[in-house]
């Protein structure tokens, strides 16, 4: 088991290196505590922050708790446990890649291991549909559409890309990004599995526990009320932008028009409130949303969490209330519960009574 196996254990070799040590799964949860608890943690972490949480600096530990975390996933078996753990695991993995990547020669040199680029598209048997230019790489157009089919935003749409010579031109960012979802895919298909009862055993804590964290996410789900008074700060702060015509990065975007699908909002509701800003064309917009609620994708996306809002600099006017939660709808929620029945109407209504009064 080598250091590069702990950071990216999705890859070939570290399943390898773990079938070579001859681990006994059964034994490993049974008796090894530090593993187990790092596997609940990568589970736990993916569904409430989008990541993996901190590695743990022992070896061993960090490759097996992998295929424990796995393990905990199909026994759970829920779908967004299943889809929120595999974009952690990517996202997580391409954050690592993309800093060995970058750095330096003199880092590079105090690295026994680190993962290259090319080893990278070998895995995915990539190596032959990306081509490496003056000015970024050049990606053959059905490795590109493969890839690109779960991307958000319309700069990933074939008809927005130059095509030539049946090529798509990508950013050195953009195919790190491509990469990613590779990774996710391989991660993905594998999940769920039927897991042995010795193991499923030794486990019922943990998937009670994740069962659990699950239940808390499950935060509004039922909620179809759209009072924007009651908006967490962030998403009054995006809204608020949003109605002064104002340029809202990607993840911005993303993060304003999630919450909004989240708490009831049609497409066509949210594209009436964002048609003042002429920065958001309707097809475009329509599109967006369409793709987040997962009408044009295969993936529903849910709302950011307070610490990924925290790491795009999108947590703005924090107050009280957001020192006690850890996720924009967690704030909504305990919002609409404590108002009084005056205070919830419906913007919905008020629109549909506007309307009716012209």
């Amino acid at each position: 088991m080598q250091p590069l196996h702990a950071r990216y254990p999705f890859l070939q070799s570290a399943r390898e290196a773990v079938d070579a040590a001859d681990v006994d799964l059964v034994q490993v949860v049974a008796t090894e505590d530090d593993v187990v608890e790092r596997a609940l943690e990568r589970v736990e972490w993916a569904i409430t922050d989008g990541s993996v949480g901190e590695p743990d600096r022992r070896t061993r530990i960090e490759l097996l708790s992998y295929p424990v975390a796995r393990v905990l996933v199909s026994l759970v078996d829920a779908h967004v446990c299943t889809r929120k753990y595999a974009q952690a695991e990517a996202e997580s993995a391409r954050e690592r890649f993309s800093e060995e990547f970058a750095a330096d020669d003199d880092l590079k040199s105090t690295r026994t291991e680190r993962l290259k680029l090319a080893d990278l598209l070998a895995e995915f048997d990539l190596t032959s549909s990306v081509h490496e230019t003056a000015d970024g790489y050049r990606v053959d157009v059905g490795a590109y559409l493969d890839l690109a089919a779960d991307q958000w935003g319309d700069e990933w749409r074939l008809v927005n890309r130059p095509l030539t010579d049946g090529q798509v031109p990508v950013t050195e960012q953009e195919l790190h990004v491509l990469l990613k979802q590779a990774i996710r895919h391989r991660i993905d298909d594998g999940l769920p599995f039927p897991v042995p009862d010795p193991i499923a055993d030794e486990l019922t804590d943990e998937v009670e526990r994740v069962q659990e964290v699950l239940a808390d996410l499950d935060l509004t789900r039922d909620i179809d009320t759209v009072v924007p008074e009651l908006f967490p700060p962030c998403m009054q702060a995006l809204l608020d932008k949003v109605q002064k015509g104002e340029h809202l990065e990607h993840h911005s975007r993303f993060a304003i028009a999630t919450f909004l699908t989240s708490i009831g909002m049609t497409t066509d509701q949210i594209v009436e409130l964002f048609q003042v800003n002429p920065g958001f064309g309707e097809d475009a917009t329509r599109y967006q949303v369409d793709h987040i609620r997962g009408d044009t994708s295969p993936t529903e996306y849910s709302t950011p969490s307070c610490a990924t809002m925290q790491s795009y600099g999108d947590c703005i006017n924090p107050d009280d209330l957001c020192d006690t939660i850890s996720h924009p709808m967690a704030y909504y929620e305990k919002k609409i519960d404590d108002a009084e029945d005056d205070e919830l109407e419906d913007w919905r209504d008020a629109q549909e009574a506007e309307s009716e009064s012209d």
